[in-house]
């Protein structure tokens, strides 16, 4: 009896050695960190993956931060954030990870593109070639009507083919985070209404290069003239607006100091205040109308005055529209 207790007592020191050399060879994974997260909406569900962890720091990117493990977190606002987790082991070393995360965009985002990356450029957007079927010529009423019953849409490449006029498809514009602006004409010319081109020109303000649309219209209607974009040029994107625009009386919803004017509710636009810049058609209406933005699209209406008995005083210039464009753009990759 005695010798099976001494045999027990051996057994047991033998085992309860090994496990205590075990636990002190057994290998420590240095610090690490990972991040997975799922999104709904503005919320995101965050998970750290890390080893050897004891404490957890993550900075959402929108000035708030969570020492939870794994936050969900809501975004009060949509656009491109940078999310960081930083964790720590038991003896303050640490390891860094990061997301770039596109949170329910905004408009806004959708047109200055992602901000976060690295070598953010802006985001460069030029008129679509092939069009859409929502690509139009349209009077400047409260309904866009149609300007030409027969003309229901803007076919590929009309601008070229119709109007022989193909470098209005050379513009780029690029849109910045920061609310800068950039235009590059590629070939120091730029598309607009044969009015305004001849007006401009009358001031010493530009030169006209080349006129179109004669076959279709029976006169000339647009031009390329002489343009130098201007350098530290500005935009001003709102996204919900009533926006009014100068209209001839026929079209009008309503008066302003006399003037007629159509009034659009509650639509997006962007402007281009105290400058000479613009996008799509050069003008005397600078200012225009976001029907539609995507990530790699949009649709702008632009105002153009197509008939010079709509020019009402030139000095001070007071124009009425006539006529808008509705253009597609998109994403210059």
């Amino acid at each position: 009896m005695k010798k099976l207790i001494l045999f027990t007592v051996i057994i047991f020191g033998i085992f309860l050695f090994l496990s205590c050399d075990d636990e002190t060879s057994r290998p420590t994974f240095p610090i690490s960190a990972e991040i997975f997260y799922s999104l709904d909406g503005q919320q995101v569900a965050f998970t750290a993956l890390t080893h050897s962890a004891v404490s957890w720091m993550w900075d959402f990117g929108d000035g708030n931060t969570s020492t939870e493990k794994d936050p969900v977190y809501v975004y009060e606002e949509g656009g491109y954030y940078i999310a960081t987790l930083t964790a720590t082991d038991e003896v303050g070393n640490s390891a860094t990870a990061e997301v770039n995360l596109a949170i329910a965009l905004t408009p806004y985002a959708l047109l200055t593109g992602d901000h976060t990356k690295p070598g953010y450029d802006g985001k460069t957007w030029k008129m679509a070639q092939a069009h859409s079927v929502n690509d139009k010529l349209v009077n400047s009423d409260a309904e866009l009507s149609l300007f030409d019953d027969g003309i229901e849409y803007l076919p590929t490449g009309a601008f070229d083919l119709y109007l022989g006029l193909k470098e209005a498809y050379n513009d780029e514009f690029t849109f910045y985070y920061d609310g800068s602006f950039k235009h590059n004409t590629t070939d120091g010319s730029s598309f607009g209404g044969i009015v305004y081109a001849m007006v401009m020109q009358q001031l010493g303000l530009t030169n006209i290069t080349k006129t179109g649309g004669a076959a279709v219209f029976g006169q000339d209607a647009f031009a390329l003239t002489t343009y130098t974009p201007e350098e530290n040029a500005t935009f001003v994107f709102t996204e919900n607006e009533n926006f009014s625009v100068p209209t001839i009386p026929n079209f009008a919803t309503g008066l302003d100091n006399g003037i007629p004017i159509v009034t659009y509710p509650n639509v997006m636009t962007i402007d281009f205040p105290n400058s000479t810049e613009f996008i799509a058609a050069r003008d005397f209406f600078p200012k225009v109308m976001v029907e539609e933005i995507t990530d790699n699209s949009m649709r702008l209406v632009v105002f153009l005055t197509m008939s010079p008995d709509a020019i009402v005083n030139m000095d001070p210039l007071i124009v009425l529209s006539t006529t808008a464009l509705i253009l597609t753009f998109e994403v210059v990759n």
